[in-house]
C-alpha cells in the first residue's frame, strides 16, 4: 500500500470518528451533569427508586405575564388527573423555575437542592409559562441539552408561546414565534380544519372543528418546512383585519416538531377555562403527552398549506 493511500485511508477514518466522539461527547456531558453528587442518592429523593410511570414536569412560571391566567392552574390539574387516572404518567406540578436544571439548588443558590424534579430525572415538560420566564445562561443551555440530546419530550400550552424576549431560543423549539402586531386572536370566532386526521392528536376530531372559545394566539415567524401543522384556522368566510398581515391565509392552531432529539408538540387554544372541561381538547393534550414521551409513534412529516386556502375574504 502506498503512503498516500495509507494517508487517505487514515484521514477517511477520522472523518467518520469525529462526529461519533463529538456525538459520545455530548451525550457524556449530559449523563456527568446528570451523575448523583457524592454521598446523596440524587434523583428523586428519599430512597429513590426508578418510578413505574413516565415523569411529566408541568413547568407554569407567570412571574412577568401580562395578565394571569389563572386558569391554567385548572389547566394543568386536569391533565394531572388524566395521567393519574390512566396510571401512564405522573404530572409533577411547579410555577418556579429554579428546576430547568441540571443541578438545581436552594434558595440560597449554593446548596443543592433535596431531591425535587430536575431536568435530569423527567422524561417530558408541559411548558405553561408566560412571557419571559427568567432562566439564567447556564439553565438555558442545560434545557436546551435536556430537550435537543437527551430528548426530553415538550409540550406547550397555549400560554407557551406568548413573546419570550429574555430567551430567543425558545421560537426554535417552538418552531414558531406570536405575531408581531398581535399575539391575541384577531378571529376569535372560526372553525378549525383537522389537516392530519390519522394523527393521535387529532384523530378522534371531525374533519372540521367547531369549537366554543376556541381562539389563539395568532403564530407567526415560521416555516411549514419545519413544522408539521395538525389544525388550522379556516378565515375564507371572515372579514380581513388589520392586525392579520399574512397574505397566505395561514393560521396553524396546533403542530409537532422535532428539536434534536426532542418530539415537541405545541398548541394555541386553551384561552379560556371552559375548554378545559373539553374532552376533545383533553384528549389532544393527553395523546400529545403520551407522544412527547415517547410512547406512542407518529412521525414528524411537515406538509406545505392545501391548495384552494383563502385568507379572509368574507363580508367587508
Amino acid at each position: 500500500m502506498t503512503i498516500k493511500k495509507h494517508v487517505g485511508m487514515l484521514f477517511g477514518a477520522a472523518m467518520i470518528a469525529v462526529p461519533l466522539l463529538l456525538a459520545s461527547a455530548q451525550q457524556a456531558t449530559v449523563q456527568g451533569e446528570c451523575a448523583a453528587p457524592a454521598g446523596r442518592s440524587g434523583a428523586r429523593g428519599r430512597g429513590a427508586t426508578a418510578p413505574a410511570r413516565k415523569r411529566v414536569l408541568a413547568w407554569a412560571d407567570s412571574r412577568n405575564g401580562k395578565a394571569q391566567h389563572e386558569y391554567v392552574s385548572y389547566a394543568l390539574a386536569q391533565l394531572q388527573r388524566i395521567g393519574h387516572d390512566s396510571k401512564t404518567y405522573d404530572v409533577i406540578i411547579r410555577t418556579d423555575s429554579d428546576i430547568i436544571s441540571f443541578n438545581p439548588k436552594m434558595t440560597d443558590g449554593k446548596t443543592p437542592a433535596s431531591g425535587g424534579p430536575s431536568l435530569c430525572n423527567i422524561d417530558a415538560i408541559v411548558f405553561a409559562g408566560h412571557r419571559n420566564v427568567m432562566l439564567d445562561a447556564q439553565q438555558k443551555k442545560d434545557l436546551i441539552a435536556a430537550i435537543h440530546d437527551k430528548g426530553v419530550g415538550f409540550v406547550s400550552l397555549f400560554i407557551g408561546m406568548l413573546p419570550n424576549d429574555d430567551f430567543p431560543e425558545m421560537a426554535n423549539i417552538l418552531g414558531v414565534k406570536a405575531a408581531s402586531v398581535d399575539v391575541h386572536d384577531p378571529f376569535p370566532v372560526s372553525p378549525i380544519v383537522n389537516e392530519t386526521p390519522d394523527s393521535p392528536f387529532t384523530k378522534h376530531l371531525p374533519k372540521v372543528w367547531d369549537l366554543a372559545n376556541g381562539s389563539g394566539y395568532q403564530p407567526d415567524f415560521y416555516s411549514r418546512s419545519d413544522i408539521h401543522v395538525l389544525l388550522r384556522k379556516d378565515l375564507s368566510k371572515l372579514s380581513p383585519v388589520a392586525e392579520y398581515t399574512r397574505t397566505d391565509g395561514d393560521y396553524p392552531m396546533a403542530w409537532t416538531k422535532m428539536y434534536g432529539k426532542g418530539r415537541v408538540f405545541v398548541s394555541s387554544i386553551g384561552n379560556s377555562a371552559a375548554l378545559w372541561d373539553n374532552f376533545d381538547l383533553l384528549k389532544m393534550y393527553d395523546e400529545a403527552i403520551k407522544w412527547s414521551l415517547g410512547m406512542t409513534q407518529y412521525d414528524v412529516k411537515p406538509h406545505p398549506l392545501p391548495a384552494g386556502v383563502r385568507g379572509p375574504s368574507g363580508p367587508h
